[in-house]
């Protein structure tokens, strides 16, 4: 009986520091890995980007390198499928839309740079363009003529 009880303890303490080292392993984020920092110890600012290679098309989860001295490594990142790829990499702050040009049925806006991600090389200003709306929006107030 008092084998018995004994495995029993070592079982449970062996449990116990298995499951403690397994929760040890997983960091803050409930055990997701930061796929956007490289594996080595260089900090981000001697940090060289590639930029964002998408995996299939051309937008979604995607691979670019992490150049630090010597080192190259391929983290994981993602290109918005609704956004520009030649800009991807800088957030800008947009003004509204401007009206439409007639001659080529297009709105366009301007934007200021915010923020460049991964030593992106930016513009500091930049222009886009979408197709203008086919609806036309009536005024409030104005009634529908039956």
């Amino acid at each position: 009986m008092r084998s018995l009880f004994s495995v029993t303890l070592l079982l449970l303490l062996a449990l116990t520091l298995a499951a403690e080292a397994s929760r040890k392993a997983k960091n803050h984020k409930g055990g997701k890995h930061d796929k956007s920092r490289p594996a080595s110890d260089c900090p981000p600012a001697d940090t060289q980007y590639g930029k964002c290679v998408p995996e299939h098309g051309d937008c979604g989860d995607g691979l670019r390198d992490a150049t630090c001295k010597d080192r190259t490594d391929k983290i994981h990142c993602k290109i918005p499928c609704n956004w520009k790829k030649d800009i991807s990499d800088c957030k800008y702050k947009f003004g509204p839309w401007g009206s439409c040009d007639g001659a080529s049925n297009t709105k366009s806006r301007s934007g200021t740079l915010k923020r460049a991600l991964f030593n992106a090389e930016c513009q500091a200003t930049v222009k886009v363009s979408k197709p203008c709306s086919p609806k036309v929006k009536k005024a409030k107030g104005d009634k529908k003529s039956n």
